[in-house]
Protein backbone atom coordinates (compact mmCIF):
# COMPACT_ATOMS: atom_id res chain seq x y z
CA UNK A 1 0.00 0.00 0.00
CA UNK A 2 3.06 2.56 0.99
CA UNK A 3 4.93 2.35 -2.75
CA UNK A 4 1.74 0.71 -5.12
CA UNK A 5 0.08 3.74 -6.91
CA UNK A 6 -2.90 5.71 -5.45
CA UNK A 7 -6.30 4.00 -5.95
CA UNK A 8 -8.67 5.93 -7.75
CA UNK A 9 -10.80 7.87 -5.70
CA UNK A 10 -13.49 9.77 -7.47
CA UNK A 11 -15.06 9.62 -11.16
CA UNK A 12 -15.96 13.40 -10.87
CA UNK A 13 -14.50 16.37 -12.92
CA UNK A 14 -13.30 19.00 -11.17
CA UNK A 15 -14.08 21.56 -13.25
CA UNK A 16 -17.62 20.95 -13.99
CA UNK A 17 -17.68 20.66 -10.13
CA UNK A 18 -16.31 24.37 -9.68
CA UNK A 19 -18.78 25.41 -12.01
CA UNK A 20 -21.74 23.66 -10.09
CA UNK A 21 -20.56 24.40 -6.89
CA UNK A 22 -20.29 28.82 -8.22
CA UNK A 23 -23.77 28.33 -9.40
CA UNK A 24 -24.86 26.80 -5.68
CA UNK A 25 -22.36 29.43 -3.72
CA UNK A 26 -24.45 31.87 -6.02
CA UNK A 27 -28.03 31.78 -4.64
CA UNK A 28 -26.28 32.16 -0.97
CA UNK A 29 -24.17 35.23 -1.86
CA UNK A 30 -25.04 36.80 -5.02
CA UNK A 31 -22.26 37.38 -6.81
CA UNK A 32 -19.35 35.07 -5.00
CA UNK A 33 -16.88 33.55 -7.40
CA UNK A 34 -15.09 30.08 -6.38
CA UNK A 35 -11.45 30.04 -7.17
CA UNK A 36 -8.00 27.82 -6.69
CA UNK A 37 -10.19 25.11 -6.66
CA UNK A 38 -8.06 22.18 -5.32
CA UNK A 39 -8.07 18.59 -4.58
CA UNK A 40 -5.92 17.39 -1.30
CA UNK A 41 -3.00 15.03 -2.34
CA UNK A 42 -4.12 13.17 0.92
CA UNK A 43 -7.73 13.06 -0.28
CA UNK A 44 -9.19 9.77 1.27
CA UNK A 45 -11.14 6.79 -0.06
CA UNK A 46 -14.66 8.04 1.39
CA UNK A 47 -15.51 11.31 1.34
CA UNK A 48 -14.06 13.65 -0.61
CA UNK A 49 -12.56 17.13 0.56
CA UNK A 50 -12.37 19.67 -2.04
CA UNK A 51 -10.36 22.82 -1.08
CA UNK A 52 -11.18 26.55 -2.40
CA UNK A 53 -11.18 30.70 -1.76
CA UNK A 54 -14.43 32.22 -1.54
CA UNK A 55 -14.29 35.51 -2.99
CA UNK A 56 -17.02 38.10 -1.84
CA UNK A 57 -16.90 41.03 0.31
CA UNK A 58 -19.93 39.28 3.23
CA UNK A 59 -18.13 35.58 2.87
CA UNK A 60 -17.74 34.56 6.32
CA UNK A 61 -14.57 33.00 5.45
CA UNK A 62 -11.89 33.05 2.70
CA UNK A 63 -10.40 29.46 2.25
CA UNK A 64 -12.77 26.80 2.71
CA UNK A 65 -13.36 23.27 2.73
CA UNK A 66 -16.22 21.21 1.16
CA UNK A 67 -17.09 17.81 2.52
CA UNK A 68 -19.03 16.04 -0.34
CA UNK A 69 -20.42 12.30 -0.10
CA UNK A 70 -18.99 10.06 -1.77
CA UNK A 71 -19.96 9.40 -5.75
CA UNK A 72 -22.10 6.71 -5.86
CA UNK A 73 -20.73 5.75 -9.05
CA UNK A 74 -17.22 4.90 -7.59
CA UNK A 75 -18.30 1.88 -5.51
CA UNK A 76 -18.32 3.62 -2.44
CA UNK A 77 -16.36 2.55 0.69
CA UNK A 78 -19.27 2.61 2.86
CA UNK A 79 -22.82 2.55 2.29
CA UNK A 80 -24.42 5.41 3.67
CA UNK A 81 -22.71 8.85 3.75
CA UNK A 82 -24.86 10.92 5.98
CA UNK A 83 -23.54 14.58 5.72
CA UNK A 84 -25.95 15.94 7.81
CA UNK A 85 -24.78 13.79 10.82
CA UNK A 86 -21.03 15.09 10.26
CA UNK A 87 -22.38 18.61 10.22
CA UNK A 88 -24.37 18.04 13.22
CA UNK A 89 -21.63 16.40 15.37
CA UNK A 90 -18.77 19.10 14.29
CA UNK A 91 -21.25 22.24 15.66
CA UNK A 92 -21.76 20.24 19.03
CA UNK A 93 -18.60 19.56 19.52
CA UNK A 94 -17.40 23.22 18.84
CA UNK A 95 -20.80 24.07 21.15
CA UNK A 96 -19.91 21.40 23.97
CA UNK A 97 -15.82 21.47 23.92
CA UNK A 98 -12.71 23.40 23.11
CA UNK A 99 -11.64 20.74 20.80
CA UNK A 100 -10.82 22.67 18.02
CA UNK A 101 -12.92 21.63 14.78
CA UNK A 102 -13.36 23.48 11.29
CA UNK A 103 -16.08 26.25 11.63
CA UNK A 104 -19.44 24.80 9.89
CA UNK A 105 -21.10 26.92 7.48
CA UNK A 106 -23.62 25.28 4.92
CA UNK A 107 -24.88 22.25 5.07
CA UNK A 108 -26.33 21.29 1.29
CA UNK A 109 -28.79 17.95 1.57
CA UNK A 110 -29.65 18.29 -1.52
CA UNK A 111 -28.19 15.93 -4.39
CA UNK A 112 -28.83 17.68 -7.05
CA UNK A 113 -26.21 20.84 -7.04
CA UNK A 114 -23.12 18.70 -6.94
CA UNK A 115 -24.03 15.32 -7.35
CA UNK A 116 -24.25 14.15 -3.94
CA UNK A 117 -25.07 15.66 -0.09
CA UNK A 118 -22.02 18.12 1.17
CA UNK A 119 -21.25 20.95 3.65
CA UNK A 120 -18.83 23.59 3.58
CA UNK A 121 -16.25 24.41 6.45
CA UNK A 122 -13.52 26.92 6.91
CA UNK A 123 -10.29 25.83 6.16
CA UNK A 124 -7.79 24.77 8.52
CA UNK A 125 -4.16 25.50 8.12
CA UNK A 126 -1.39 24.08 9.15
CA UNK A 127 -0.04 20.81 8.48
CA UNK A 128 -0.87 17.34 8.70
CA UNK A 129 1.17 13.79 8.93
CA UNK A 130 1.25 11.92 5.70
CA UNK A 131 -0.19 8.68 4.74
CA UNK A 132 1.69 8.37 1.89
CA UNK A 133 4.18 7.73 2.05
CA UNK A 134 3.71 7.15 5.62
CA UNK A 135 5.14 9.16 8.58
CA UNK A 136 6.92 6.65 10.01
CA UNK A 137 8.91 6.87 6.85
CA UNK A 138 11.52 8.88 6.32
CA UNK A 139 11.24 12.40 4.65
CA UNK A 140 8.47 14.27 6.59
CA UNK A 141 8.12 17.09 8.98
CA UNK A 142 7.17 14.36 11.10
CA UNK A 143 9.69 11.95 11.10
CA UNK A 144 12.31 14.64 11.13
CA UNK A 145 11.16 16.28 13.94
CA UNK A 146 13.11 15.65 17.59
CA UNK A 147 11.72 13.69 20.36
CA UNK A 148 10.97 16.40 22.33
CA UNK A 149 8.72 17.68 19.44
CA UNK A 150 7.38 14.35 18.75
CA UNK A 151 6.41 14.03 22.48
CA UNK A 152 4.76 16.89 22.34
CA UNK A 153 2.73 16.29 19.85
CA UNK A 154 1.64 12.42 21.11
CA UNK A 155 0.87 14.48 24.65
CA UNK A 156 -1.73 16.69 22.73
CA UNK A 157 -3.12 14.41 20.45
CA UNK A 158 -4.10 12.36 23.45
CA UNK A 159 -4.93 15.24 25.14
CA UNK A 160 -8.05 15.69 22.54
CA UNK A 161 -9.37 12.48 22.59
CA UNK A 162 -9.47 13.20 26.87
CA UNK A 163 -11.28 16.83 26.60
CA UNK A 164 -13.57 15.56 23.73
CA UNK A 165 -14.66 12.13 26.09
CA UNK A 166 -14.50 14.64 29.23
CA UNK A 167 -16.41 17.53 28.37
CA UNK A 168 -19.35 16.52 25.61
CA UNK A 169 -22.37 16.13 27.22
CA UNK A 170 -22.63 11.86 26.78
CA UNK A 171 -26.43 12.07 26.39
CA UNK A 172 -26.09 14.55 23.50
CA UNK A 173 -24.21 11.58 21.79
CA UNK A 174 -27.00 8.90 21.92
CA UNK A 175 -28.62 10.02 18.43
CA UNK A 176 -25.58 8.81 17.09
CA UNK A 177 -26.77 4.97 18.39
CA UNK A 178 -27.41 2.41 15.61
CA UNK A 179 -30.96 0.96 15.97
CA UNK A 180 -30.66 -2.93 17.37
CA UNK A 181 -30.61 -4.03 21.26
CA UNK A 182 -27.83 -3.88 23.76
CA UNK A 183 -25.66 -1.84 25.13
CA UNK A 184 -23.43 0.57 22.64
CA UNK A 185 -21.04 -1.54 22.54
CA UNK A 186 -22.60 -4.30 21.47
CA UNK A 187 -24.51 -2.39 19.01
CA UNK A 188 -21.50 -0.88 17.66
CA UNK A 189 -19.75 -4.33 17.12
CA UNK A 190 -23.62 -5.36 15.77
CA UNK A 191 -22.97 -2.78 13.13
CA UNK A 192 -19.66 -3.76 12.25
CA UNK A 193 -20.89 -7.16 11.69
CA UNK A 194 -23.53 -5.45 9.24
CA UNK A 195 -20.91 -4.01 7.39
CA UNK A 196 -18.93 -6.76 6.80
CA UNK A 197 -22.02 -8.70 5.40
CA UNK A 198 -22.38 -6.11 3.08
CA UNK A 199 -18.63 -5.30 1.66
CA UNK A 200 -18.64 -9.41 0.87
CA UNK A 201 -22.04 -9.66 -0.28
CA UNK A 202 -21.29 -11.67 -3.38
CA UNK A 203 -17.72 -11.96 -3.43
CA UNK A 204 -15.73 -14.03 -1.39
CA UNK A 205 -15.29 -13.53 2.40
CA UNK A 206 -12.58 -13.48 4.88
CA UNK A 207 -11.67 -16.20 7.05
CA UNK A 208 -9.61 -14.26 9.26
CA UNK A 209 -11.97 -11.12 9.78
CA UNK A 210 -14.19 -14.19 10.65
CA UNK A 211 -11.52 -15.13 13.17
CA UNK A 212 -11.28 -11.86 14.30
CA UNK A 213 -15.06 -11.61 15.60
CA UNK A 214 -15.19 -14.90 16.78
CA UNK A 215 -11.99 -13.94 19.42
CA UNK A 216 -13.66 -10.54 20.03
CA UNK A 217 -16.56 -12.24 21.43
CA UNK A 218 -14.00 -14.79 23.64
CA UNK A 219 -12.46 -10.77 24.99
CA UNK A 220 -15.71 -9.42 25.80
CA UNK A 221 -15.16 -6.80 28.64
CA UNK A 222 -16.96 -7.86 31.59
CA UNK A 223 -16.79 -3.97 32.25
CA UNK A 224 -17.56 -1.97 29.01
CA UNK A 225 -17.41 1.29 30.77
CA UNK A 226 -19.73 4.09 29.86
CA UNK A 227 -20.27 5.69 26.15
CA UNK A 228 -19.04 8.69 25.06
CA UNK A 229 -18.90 10.65 22.08
CA UNK A 230 -16.17 8.85 20.39
CA UNK A 231 -14.65 10.63 17.59
CA UNK A 232 -14.18 7.62 15.17
CA UNK A 233 -11.26 8.21 12.88
CA UNK A 234 -8.88 8.83 15.77
CA UNK A 235 -5.58 9.46 14.51
CA UNK A 236 -2.84 11.68 13.97
CA UNK A 237 -3.67 11.66 10.19
CA UNK A 238 -6.89 13.49 10.46
CA UNK A 239 -5.19 16.32 12.80
CA UNK A 240 -3.85 19.60 11.43
CA UNK A 241 -1.13 20.83 13.38
CA UNK A 242 0.05 24.17 14.51
CA UNK A 243 3.71 23.34 14.91
CA UNK A 244 3.40 20.19 16.96
CA UNK A 245 0.00 21.58 18.67
CA UNK A 246 -3.84 20.37 16.97
CA UNK A 247 -5.28 22.62 15.60
CA UNK A 248 -8.07 21.47 13.52
CA UNK A 249 -9.89 17.71 14.46
CA UNK A 250 -11.07 16.41 10.79
CA UNK A 251 -12.92 13.61 9.43
CA UNK A 252 -15.54 13.26 11.87
CA UNK A 253 -18.02 10.65 9.55
CA UNK A 254 -17.16 7.14 11.88
CA UNK A 255 -18.06 9.15 15.27
CA UNK A 256 -20.13 7.00 17.73
CA UNK A 257 -21.53 7.00 20.93
CA UNK A 258 -19.50 3.94 22.94
CA UNK A 259 -16.68 3.45 24.94
CA UNK A 260 -14.12 5.70 25.53
CA UNK A 261 -11.48 2.55 24.50
CA UNK A 262 -12.97 2.50 21.23
CA UNK A 263 -11.12 6.04 20.37
CA UNK A 264 -8.03 4.75 22.08
CA UNK A 265 -7.99 1.84 20.45
CA UNK A 266 -8.03 3.14 16.63
CA UNK A 267 -5.10 5.63 17.73
CA UNK A 268 -2.96 3.16 19.04
CA UNK A 269 -3.67 0.80 16.07
CA UNK A 270 -3.51 3.11 13.39
CA UNK A 271 -0.26 4.21 14.23
CA UNK A 272 1.08 0.20 14.89
CA UNK A 273 -0.27 -0.24 11.38
CA UNK A 274 2.53 2.46 9.96
CA UNK A 275 4.91 1.59 11.74
CA UNK A 276 4.45 -2.21 11.18
CA UNK A 277 4.58 -0.84 7.09
CA UNK A 278 8.27 0.34 7.81
CA UNK A 279 9.72 -2.06 10.03
CA UNK A 280 8.14 -4.28 7.41
CA UNK A 281 10.48 -2.59 4.68
CA UNK A 282 13.26 -2.62 7.21
CA UNK A 283 13.09 1.40 8.01
CA UNK A 284 13.52 1.90 11.81
CA UNK A 285 9.88 3.93 11.80
CA UNK A 286 8.94 5.65 14.89
CA UNK A 287 8.84 2.60 17.49
CA UNK A 288 9.03 5.08 20.69
CA UNK A 289 5.67 6.99 19.10
CA UNK A 290 2.43 6.60 20.65
CA UNK A 291 3.45 3.46 22.18
CA UNK A 292 0.11 1.27 23.61
CA UNK A 293 1.27 1.79 27.35
CA UNK A 294 2.36 5.43 27.05
CA UNK A 295 -1.06 6.51 25.90
CA UNK A 296 -2.83 4.39 27.97
CA UNK A 297 -0.72 6.25 31.00
CA UNK A 298 -1.64 9.99 29.12
CA UNK A 299 -4.89 9.20 28.91
CA UNK A 300 -5.77 7.56 32.70
CA UNK A 301 -3.38 11.02 33.80
CA UNK A 302 -6.16 13.89 32.09
CA UNK A 303 -8.90 12.01 32.55
CA UNK A 304 -8.71 9.21 35.89
CA UNK A 305 -10.24 6.77 33.74
CA UNK A 306 -7.80 3.88 33.48
CA UNK A 307 -8.41 2.22 29.51
CA UNK A 308 -9.70 -1.00 30.32
CA UNK A 309 -10.01 -4.03 28.04
CA UNK A 310 -7.28 -2.78 25.40
CA UNK A 311 -6.77 -6.37 24.13
CA UNK A 312 -10.02 -6.35 23.02
CA UNK A 313 -10.16 -2.58 21.39
CA UNK A 314 -6.68 -2.64 19.58
CA UNK A 315 -8.00 -5.56 17.76
CA UNK A 316 -11.33 -4.46 17.64
CA UNK A 317 -9.52 -1.70 15.83
CA UNK A 318 -7.65 -4.20 13.53
CA UNK A 319 -10.94 -5.81 12.32
CA UNK A 320 -12.32 -2.79 11.52
CA UNK A 321 -9.37 -1.53 9.51
CA UNK A 322 -9.61 -5.06 8.00
CA UNK A 323 -13.30 -4.43 6.56
CA UNK A 324 -12.03 -1.43 5.10
CA UNK A 325 -9.41 -2.81 3.58
CA UNK A 326 -11.15 -5.47 2.06
CA UNK A 327 -13.83 -3.13 0.97
CA UNK A 328 -11.29 -1.17 -1.08
CA UNK A 329 -9.04 -4.05 -2.50
CA UNK A 330 -12.69 -4.90 -3.61
CA UNK A 331 -13.00 -1.54 -4.97
CA UNK A 332 -9.66 -1.38 -7.05
CA UNK A 333 -10.74 -4.32 -8.53
CA UNK A 334 -14.08 -3.26 -9.81
CA UNK A 335 -12.07 -0.46 -11.35
CA UNK A 336 -9.58 -2.99 -12.71
CA UNK A 337 -6.67 -1.98 -10.79
CA UNK A 338 -5.71 -5.34 -9.05
CA UNK A 339 -7.06 -9.24 -9.45
CA UNK A 340 -8.59 -10.63 -6.63
CA UNK A 341 -6.42 -13.45 -5.34
CA UNK A 342 -7.00 -17.19 -4.57
CA UNK A 343 -7.06 -16.55 -0.74
CA UNK A 344 -8.84 -12.91 -0.37
CA UNK A 345 -6.95 -12.32 3.18
CA UNK A 346 -4.33 -11.53 0.90
CA UNK A 347 -6.17 -8.55 0.35
CA UNK A 348 -5.82 -7.66 3.88
CA UNK A 349 -2.04 -6.09 4.41
CA UNK A 350 -2.29 -5.85 8.08
CA UNK A 351 -3.84 -9.74 7.97
CA UNK A 352 0.04 -10.70 9.78
CA UNK A 353 -0.98 -8.38 12.77
CA UNK A 354 -4.54 -9.13 12.67
CA UNK A 355 -3.24 -12.87 12.71
CA UNK A 356 -1.21 -12.27 15.45
CA UNK A 357 -3.90 -10.10 17.93
CA UNK A 358 -6.32 -13.19 17.25
CA UNK A 359 -4.01 -15.47 18.66
CA UNK A 360 -3.08 -13.13 21.69
CA UNK A 361 0.64 -12.51 20.98
CA UNK A 362 0.66 -9.46 19.13
CA UNK A 363 1.79 -7.11 21.66
CA UNK A 364 4.13 -9.25 23.87
CA UNK A 365 6.99 -6.95 24.98
CA UNK A 366 4.97 -4.13 24.76
CA UNK A 367 4.86 -1.33 27.61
Amino acid sequence: MATAPRPRTTTRDPEELAARLTAWLDRRLPGATVSGLAVPGSNGMSSETLLFDLEHPDAPVRGCALRLAADPAAYTVFPVYDMARQHRVMALVAEHTDVPVPRVLWLEEDPGPLGAPFFVMARAEGRVPPDVMPYTYEGNWLHDATDAQRACLEAESVAVLARLHDRFPAKEAEFLLPEGGGSPLRRHVDAQRAYYAWVVEGLASSPLIEAAFARLEELWPDDEGPAVLCWGDARIGNIVYDGFVPAAVLDWEMAACAPREVDLGWTVYLHRFFQDLAAGSGRPGLPDFLRRGAVERRYAELTGHAPRAMEFHTLYAALRHAIVMLRIAYRRAHFGEVEVPEDPDRLILHRAALAAMVRGDYWTGEE
